[in-house]
C-alpha cells in the first residue's frame, strides 16, 4: 500500500470544524509531473519515507494526481485585509491534504500549493508558475536555516503544462508544510460571516492546536490574543534584524501560530534603506521594510477586533482588555530587537546608551548607503574596509564608543566575536542569485545553481570560504529591483 511506501500518517482535525471554515476540494491532475527540488531532511524529519517520496509515485502524489492513503483534501476559507481592504479570500490554488503525524507526535498541515482551483478561486485558475514556487523553496528554506520560524517547503514538481501571467510560463506545484495555516484572516472570516459559536469552535482550535497551556489561563481568548501578539512581535524583530521584507503584510499572510507565511514578493534588502520596497505591487510602500512592525501590531489589532466577543461578555471591557494586549505589541517587539542587535555586536549585558549606538550604525549605514548584510559581517570579521562608511571619522567615532562599550564587559572578546558569529549570516538569500537560480531552472531546466545555492544558504552562520563568493553584490544597475505576485 502506498501508506506503507510513503509512511504517510494524517490526520484530519481541521475538518471537525463547522463547515463554514473549509471546502472539500480534490487537486486538479496534471499532465506529466516531475519532481524538481526535494527537502530530504524535512522528509526524514516529518517521518516520510524520502526515497519512495522521490520515484514516479511520489511525485503524482506530490502533484495531486494521486492522493496519499488517508488524505482527506480541502481548500481553507478566511478573508483578509489586502493594503488596507477587507475583503473574503481563501485558498484560491491550494489544497490541505491533511495533517501529517510525526514519529514524535508532532502534527503539520500538508499543502498542495498550486493545486487547481477551488470554490475561492474567484476567477483564477488555481495554477502557480514554476518561478514563484522555486523562489518560496529557496526562501523558506533560508529563512528557517537563518532560525526565523517558518512554513517549509517539502517538494516542488513541475506539472508540464503551462501557466499564463505576463507571459507562457512553466507549471509547477509546492508542497508547503506549517504548523497551520491558521491566519488573523481566519478569524476576520470567522467574525464576519460566521456565529459567535463558530467564533467559539475556531479560538478553541487554535488554542489546543498551539497554546494548549492557555486553555487553563483564567481567561483562555485573551491569553490567546496574547501569545499571538507575543510570537509576531518576535518574528517581525527577527525579520528586520536579517533584512527580510515580506512584501505584502496582508492580515491573511499573518499566522495565529507566528511562522512566517506566503514569500510572494519578498526579498532581502541590501543597502541599509528603511523604505526599501521591492514588490511591484506595493506602489505606496505599505510594507516597506520599516513599516513592518507598525504594520504587524495593525494587523493584530484586527485580529484582537474578532476576539471581542470572545473576551468579556461587557463590550467595553473587552475593548479595554483587547487594546492593553495589544499596546504591549511595541514593547516585546521592542525588547527583542534590542536584545538581537546586542547579540550582532557582541554585547551580553544591558547599558542604557546602546539603543543610541544601534540607532546611530543605522543611521550612517543608511547616509552611506552600506550594505546592512555585509555590514555587520565586516564587524564581525574586523575586516573594515571597502565600504565607504568605514572611512568616514563619523564611524571611527563610532567604532571607538562600541570598542570601549565592548570593553566594559565582563566576557572576553573571543567571546564577544563568537556572539557575533552566532548572530550575523554570512550569506542571505541575495536577490541577483536568487533570481540567478530562478533564470536557470526556469528558462533552462538547469537546477544545478538553486542546489548549489541551498547549499551555501542551509548554514548561513558558517563563515565557509565556499560562501565568500556569495557575499559579494550585485553589479550597479539602473533598475530598481521588483519582485512580483506569484498569481
Amino acid at each position: 500500500m502506498v501508506q506503507e511506501k510513503e509512511q504517510w500518517n494524517f490526520d484530519n482535525s481541521y475538518t471537525h470544524l463547522p463547515k463554514l471554515f473549509f471546502s472539500f476540494t480534490n487537486p486538479t491532475p496534471v499532465e506529466s509531473p516531475k519532481l524538481v527540488a526535494f527537502n530530504k531532511s524535512l522528509s526524514d524529519a516529518l517521518g516520510l519515507n524520502t526515497q519512495a517520496l522521490q520515484s514516479d509515485e511520489g511525485a503524482s502524489e506530490l502533484a495531486g494526481n494521486k492522493l496519499p492513503v488517508g488524505a482527506q483534501p480541502i481548500a481553507q476559507a478566511y478573508a483578509g485585509h489586502q493594503f488596507g481592504h477587507f475583503t473574503m479570500l481563501g485558498d484560491g490554488r491550494a489544497v490541505l491534504l491533511g495533517e501529517q503525524v510525526t514519529p514524535q507526535e508532532e502534527r503539520f498541515d500538508v499543502q498542495l500549493k498550486g493545486s487547481g482551483r477551488t470554490p475561492y478561486s474567484r476567477g483564477g485558475d488555481g495554477r502557480a508558475a514554476i518561478g514563484p514556487m522555486l523562489r518560496e523553496y529557496i526562501i523558506s528554506e533560508a529563512m528557517f536555516a537563518l532560525g526565523i520560524p517558518t512554513t517549509r517547503s517539502l517538494a516542488v514538481v513541475t506539472t508540464g503544462e503551462k501557466v499564463y501571467r505576463e507571459a507562457v510560463l512553466p507549471g509547477a506545484i509546492l508542497t508547503r508544510v506549517a504548523d497551520s495555516h491558521l491566519r488573523v484572516g481566519t478569524f476576520q472570516y470567522a467574525a464576519h460571516w460566521g456565529n459567535s459559536e463558530e467564533l467559539r469552535a475556531l479560538a478553541d482550535y487554535a488554542l489546543l492546536r498551539h497554546y494548549p497551556r492557555a486553555k487553563h489561563a483564567d481567561n483562555p481568548y485573551l491569553a490567546l490574543l496574547q501569545e499571538v501578539v507575543n510570537r509576531q512581535a518576535v518574528l517581525i524583530s527577527k525579520w528586520q534584524l536579517v533584512g527580510f521584507i515580506h512584501g505584502v503584510m496582508n492580515t491573511d499572510n499573518m499566522t495565529i501560530s507566528g511562522e512566517t507565511i506566503d514569500y510572494g514578493p519578498c526579498a532581502f534588502m541590501d543597502i541599509y534603506d528603511p523604505e526599501t520596497v521591492f514588490s511591484s505591487i506595493d506602489t505606496r510602500g505599505r510594507y516597506a521594510y520599516g513599516n513592518q512592525p507598525k504594520i504587524a501590531a495593525w494587523n493584530l489589532a484586527r485580529l484582537a477586533e474578532t476576539l471581542l466577543p470572545l473576551l468579556h461578555e461587557d463590550e467595553n471591557q473587552a475593548l479595554k482588555m483587547a487594546q492593553d494586549v495589544i499596546a504591549g505589541f511595541d514593547r516585546i517587539y521592542d525588547n527583542s530587537w534590542m536584545s538581537g542587535m546586542r547579540a550582532k555586536l557582541g554585547l551580553f549585558n544591558e547599558e542604557q546608551e546602546d539603543e543610541s549606538l544601534f540607532i546611530n550604525l543605522l543611521d550612517m549605514m543608511h547616509k552611506y548607503a552600506a550594505d546592512y548584510t555585509n555590514t555587520f559581517r565586516a564587524l564581525t570579521l574586523n575586516k573594515l574596509e571597502g565600504a565607504n562608511l568605514f572611512g568616514t571619522d563619523e564611524f571611527k567615532k563610532w567604532h571607538e564608543l562600541w570598542q570601549s562599550r565592548l570593553g566594559r564587559q565582563q566576557e572576553s572578546m573571543d567571546a564577544c566575536l563568537q556572539l557575533m558569529r552566532k548572530s550575523n549570516p554570512a550569506v542571505i538569500p541575495r536577490n541577483h542569485r536568487v533570481e540567478e537560480a530562478l533564470e536557470a531552472a526556469s528558462k533552462q531546466g538547469d537546477y544545478s545553481v538553486m542546489e548549489t545555492l541551498l547549499t551555501i544558504l542551509a548554514d548561513p552562520y558558517a563563515y565557509s570560504p565556499e560562501q565568500e563568493e556569495f557575499t559579494k553584490l550585485p553589479s550597479p544597475s539602473s533598475c530598481r529591483y521588483r519582485t512580483f505576485c506569484g498569481t
